[in-house]
């Protein structure tokens, strides 16, 4: 049976593979962006199995009017793909507070609006799934990136709790962790800080670690019909090599943290 989509930021990067794979599959898809004109190229290739909305994920409003302009012309929504996001590159003395603002406004608000909007939309119909693109960097942390960090941590807590709210109404949910991969997020899409001469020498090691070759999304696509297609969702699933790789050992560290300091935590209890 073939399902309805609706994604952000579909007009290129993980956005766009998504789109490509929900409709090569023969599904149909909501597929927004800020400017639809990056958009018609799909329109003329799969016609009305594709429509194009106009969306600013930080306009709420406009959140709620494409949601509703989507349910209006396929008459469902099951799959919700909140991708629209973009980094902010700067240690966490050299971002402003608009900039940090303005991150969470995209990459949390964002993804607040869209989660909102298709809510009563998705429990009516006693089915769907939301799927919230965070990152690696959801569940790690390296320099320079503190603000974007923030965003996506704060991302993944939300999302750990709706899922426990709305498993009763059929609803599923899941948080898509990339690592990195060849898209313009670190380029044309990123805010960066205006860099102090302090943290010269954690920019340069920084860049230097950033500087190979990533990967393309070649493979998102079919990566996201297994999840949206496996009768028990993921919470979280990794895409990518990356993550695998270094995640792990960073819950390997807190663990044994946790464990070394638990005198203190039991003598905060007066034990």
């Amino acid at each position: 049976m073939s399902k309805v989509w609706f994604v952000t930021g579909s007009s290129k990067g993980f956005g766009r593979e998504f789109v490509l794979a929900a409709l090569e599959n023969g599904d149909r898809v909501a597929a927004t962006a800020r400017n639809t004109d990056t958009l018609n190229d799909l329109v003329e290739k799969y016609g009305d199995a594709v429509l194009p909305l106009r969306l600013d994920v930080t306009d709420r409003d406009q959140v709620i009017a494409a949601v509703k302009s989507a349910h209006d012309a396929f008459g469902r929504l099951d799959v919700v793909i909140n991708n629209a996001g973009y980094g902010l590159f700067g240690t966490v003395e050299e971002i402003t507070e608009q900039q940090l603002r303005d991150q969470l406004e995209t990459n949390l608000f964002g993804v607040l609006h869209v989660t909102q909007a298709v809510l009563p939309i998705l429990r009516d119909q006693g089915a769907g799934h939301i799927i919230q693109i965070s990152t690696v960097g959801g569940v790690a942390a390296f320099p320079t990136l503190g603000g974007y960090h923030a965003s996506k941590w704060a991302l993944e807590g939300l999302t750990e709790s709706l899922a426990q709210e709305v498993a009763g109404f059929g609803i599923k949910v899941t948080l898509v962790e990339p690592g990195g991969f060849d898209t313009d997020w670190a380029s044309a899409s990123a805010v960066v800080a205006e860099p102090q001469p302090q943290y010269a020498g954690l920019h340069g090691a920084m860049n230097s670690r950033g500087a190979g070759p990533q990967p393309k999304p070649v493979g998102f696509g079919s990566a996201i019909l297994k999840v949206v297609n496996a009768e028990k969702a993921p919470l979280r699933v990794f895409f990518g090599e990356q993550p695998t790789q270094i995640v792990p050992h960073i819950y390997q560290q807190r663990l044994a943290e946790w464990a070394e300091w638990a005198p203190v935590s039991r003598e905060a209890e007066g034990k």
